[in-house]
């Protein structure tokens, strides 16, 4: 089994496990993967007793669920602050999708598990539904982008269809079939941007034709 560090150097506060714990999931599951995870793996790494991790946590599958809310937390406040720092709403939708796909190539393994953990649920995830997190910053950047009163639906699904189309590129980012493009373009950055300037571009030329 790989060594994720020493533990003994990563101390934790008194009453703050429960983060530690997460953490140290988090650096096994980037370093070997969702197989290397247990609680006893955990608790070496947080440097604990192996008994420690199940005053916080039932089971595997909980610490896991834990985990994957951190990365959800993590994603939200990154497409935030993307938003926060565009000058105008078209840039904004842009710029949150660089930071989606910047997160999920960055942090494969984490991303993986946030979407396994979150498939059969039957609503977005906690962090995804409040303000300024998530999903809520996809939909108003679109609302914004539109320039007008829309439907609520079609701005859900709008907002749905944007979400899906940083998912899909962030699958498809690091594909050695596009390093070509990426030299052309001047690097990874700039073909991610490209992308996501290109979609629907073709519909927006079409409704300009007289």
């Amino acid at each position: 089994m790989t060594k994720t560090g020493n533990a003994q150097a990563r101390p934790y506060h008194h009453g703050d496990l429960s983060r530690a714990l997460v953490e140290a999931a988090r650096r096994i599951l980037e370093s070997e993967g969702p197989e290397g995870l247990s609680l006893r793996a955990v608790a070496r790494e947080a440097g604990v007793s192996p008994a420690a991790p199940y005053h916080h946590f039932k089971d595997k599958n909980e610490l896991l669920d834990a985990v994957a809310e951190q990365g959800w937390t993590a994603l939200g406040e990154a497409m935030s602050q993307a938003k926060a720092r565009s000058s105008s709403a078209q840039e904004a939708v842009i710029n949150i999708g660089m930071a989606y796909v910047g997160f999920a190539v960055r942090n494969p393994a984490l991303y993986r598990l946030m979407y396994e953990c979150a498939r059969t649920r039957t609503d977005l995830p906690e962090r995804l539904r409040q303000e300024e997190q998530g999903f809520d910053v996809v939909e108003r950047a679109v609302r914004e982008a539109g320039g007008q009163v829309v439907d609520p639906m079609d701005l859900r699904l709008s907002a749905i269809a944007a979400w899906c189309a940083a998912h899909g590129l962030a699958e498809m980012a690091t594909f050695r079939q596009f390093d070509a493009i990426k030299g052309e373009l001047g690097g990874a950055e700039n073909f991610v941007r490209g992308v996501l300037q290109h979609i629907n571009v073709f519909q927006r030329k079409a409704a300009n034709c007289p």
